[in-house]
């Protein structure tokens, strides 16, 4: 099992049905970057693939439901909340690592609300389809998908219409430094346990540098983005879920 359950965590954390989902691992073969990421929401010249940044695997973030915040971390995420509130359309590359440093990249588009493709280049044969109410993981090899409400997904918070992260989520943790301004939102549930999604944006720019899923077993999945555009027209038909070509998968 430890072989099938990890890629698509970063966007697929189903944390209502006691499983992490059944996705290959990425093959190792990440082509390595070494350009910082991100940038304006137009880019100009195309950019080299980012390191993506790790998060410590012995972080201890605050989980108290008592939780309080300073002005400045209030701010901050009040701004964080304009950002994903003011945008419709999103496109780009990404590099995303696995919680064994594997890393695999591609691109995705975001139509908001609730739309999103993740398609996931060579030899990796996963694509990532949610349409508004439902997200899938797709095998292209296999010709099987596995359906989601995307309502347990962590990315429902990235494809809200307008979202205030301080009434929306449960925020457990602000920060900021001269490079990021990171936001950490914390679920729990009762069957499954804790999971967590840590938001990181640029400091400079405010814009959408990477996540961080940590899965109730406290595996980590990281996804970065790049050479954003949120001008373009999108097709519609890109987020249509195939139910006819690809079927469950077995079991």
């Amino acid at each position: 099992m430890a072989g099938v359950v990890l890629v698509a965590t970063a966007m697929v954390t189903a944390t209502s049905l006691a499983q992490t989902v059944p996705v290959p691992k990425p093959a190792p073969k990440g082509r390595d970057g070494g350009a910082s990421g991100g940038g304006p929401a137009v880019t100009g010249a195309t950019q080299m693939p980012p390191n993506p940044v790790i998060p410590d695997p012995r972080r201890n973030v605050p989980s108290s439901i008592f939780q309080t915040f300073d002005a400045n971390q209030k701010a901050q995420a009040a701004r964080v909340s304009a950002y994903l509130s003011s945008l419709q359309t999103l496109v780009g590359n990404f590099v995303q690592v696995g919680p064994d440093g594997s890393k695999t990249k591609g691109d995705f588009y975001i139509q908001k609300p609730g739309k999103v493709r993740f398609e996931y280049d060579d030899p990796s044969p996963i694509d990532i389809v949610a349409d508004g109410s439902s997200l899938v993981v797709r095998d292209r090899k296999l010709a099987t998908q596995d359906v989601y409400p995307l309502s347990q997904t962590p990315l429902r918070f990235l494809l809200s219409d307008r979202i205030d992260l301080m009434k929306d989520t449960n925020v457990v943790n602000v920060s900021a430094d001269d490079v990021f301004v990171s936001v950490t939102i914390e679920e729990k549930q009762a069957l499954v346990g804790t999971s967590r999604l840590l938001l990181m944006f640029g400091a400079k720019d405010g814009q959408l540098k990477q996540w961080t899923v940590t899965d109730p077993q406290g595996y980590d999945t990281t996804i970065a983005i790049y050479n954003l555009d949120s001008s373009k027209k999108l097709d519609p038909g890109m987020f249509k879920i195939d139910f006819t070509n690809y079927g469950p998968s077995p079991g």
